[in-house]
């Protein structure tokens, strides 16, 4: 018995020993893995706009006549059949955005949505769409 209490505080203190010899942070490092990127601070997150990186910007934004003719050629392309009905725009962190109804063959009702620069996004999944 005082053999396997000795062997088991030994074990423990081997092991106390080893962890503590590895150092500080992640997995003997001096930080996060490889790859983990910079961690919180500045240049987090970035993206468009005054606060992202300026070498990827996308430039100005789109008008609603420019976010119409982009929702048609898309229509064309994608949604056989369908046309446009209404652009409705909505601004969102400091853009104008564009949400694109359009009508299908059969009297289906389908949603898309356009980025200030010109990107297009179906919105909602086609059985949720088409009421």
């Amino acid at each position: 018995m005082k053999k396997t209490i000795v062997g088991a505080a030994a074990a423990l203190l081997l092991g106390g020993t080893l962890v503590y010899a590895q150092g500080p942070g992640y997995w003997g490092g001096g930080g996060p893995p490889p790859g983990w990127g910079p961690g919180m601070g500045p240049g987090m997150m970035r993206g468009y706009g005054p606060y992202g990186n300026p070498e990827y910007g996308p430039g100005e934004s789109i008008s609603l006549d420019q976010a119409k003719e982009i929702a048609k050629q898309y229509t064309e392309k994608y949604l056989e059949g369908f046309t446009v009905e209404r652009v409705l725009p909505f601004t969102g962190m400091r853009h104008t955005m564009y949400s694109v109804e359009l009508k299908g063959p059969k009297g289906e009702v389908r949603f898309l949505h356009v980025n200030p620069w010109g990107g297009v996004m179906p919105f909602g999944a086609a059985p949720y769409a088409a009421r």
